[in-house]
């Protein structure tokens, strides 16, 4: 019997290699699903023999309301962002209708606006609108759903959204994790990105509370890399930690950081996991 076993774990392990794996993702979303996506994904994918293609369908600040007013009137509303190959193409004036049918999707994401996304109640009845309408145009129907649960702003941001939470950063972390989880459970989302806990794990590093560029747009290195590091793991089902790809702009400590805090993420989605590494100058030097 143990020898079945590993016999088919052998198997699994091999076809995982002579068949690397293809993915379609579509994003609908703003410029939160810009950081997470856009940027490092297809690069962490590529490094593991893997594929991606990736739409995003981005209006700046857009909450679900907006995308669900979108999808009814049919609207020629969006930015749509296609990277294939590496390679990112830009449309303007793009429909929902029109990118559902641009693939065969594997997944489709939804996100509410940071400013609203730890409000439970703001998620309704758009969400379930939005995911209907995806039913109904989308060109895969075994299409899983993914629910892109956010990070909280900096400590210091002074985005006005920011007082829905008392300006405070734990809170509105909290806020998100309690809402996506909630809305997840209700509607059949069959997946949730952990990205906002990733965020929070590496704010207890010696990055500290520096992961955002502006006070809520992730920075364009690790906080970009972080987030994308979720979306790897949770896709792909594969440890982040070793991976080989990395922006040039990053030092291997900041790479290591965000790798765990992903991994730490995707394990422990609704907690923060403390990322005690590079702590020491001979650290710094010597990782990777």
């Amino acid at each position: 019997m143990k020898r079945t076993i590993l016999l088919l774990l052998l198997l699994f392990f091999v076809a995982g290699i002579l068949y690397p794996r293809e993915i379609r993702l579509l994003t609908i979303g703003n410029s939160f699903s810009e950081d997470a996506v856009e940027h490092y994904l297809h690069g962490l994918v590529v490094a593991e023999g893997d594929t991606i293609v990736i739409g995003n369908m981005y209006i700046g600040g857009c909450s679900l309301e907006t995308h669900h007013n979108n999808a009814q009137n049919d609207a020629p509303a969006y930015s749509y962002r296609k990277i294939v190959d590496g390679v990112k193409c830009v449309t303007a004036n793009y429909r929902l209708s029109d990118a559902l049918a641009d693939e065969e999707w594997d997944y489709i994401s939804l996100q509410q606006v940071s400013s609203l996304s730890g409000i439970f109640e703001s998620y309704y009845p758009y969400v379930t609108s939005l995911m209907d309408y995806v039913k109904r145009y989308a060109r895969n129907d075994d299409v899983v759903f993914i629910l892109h649960a956010t990070w909280a702003y900096a400590g210091d941001s002074n985005h006005p959204g920011f007082a829905n939470y008392n300006n405070d950063q734990l809170t509105m972390y909290r806020a998100i994790i309690e809402a996506t989880n909630r809305v997840a459970e209700q509607t059949g989302f069959r997946m949730i990105i952990p990205a906002g806990t990733a965020i929070q794990n590496g704010r207890t590093s010696t990055l500290g509370d520096t992961y955002c560029s502006d006070g809520y747009h992730l920075k364009h290195t690790y906080g970009r890399y972080t987030a994308s590091c979720a979306w790897y793991e949770m896709l792909f089902d594969k440890s982040v930690v070793g991976n080989s790809y990395r922006p040039e702009s990053m030092s291997s400590c900041q790479a290591l950081i965000a790798q765990l805090s992903a991994h730490y993420a995707v394990r422990k989605p609704y907690e923060i996991t403390p990322v005690e590494v590079c702590d020491s100058p001979l650290l710094k030097s010597s990782i990777f």
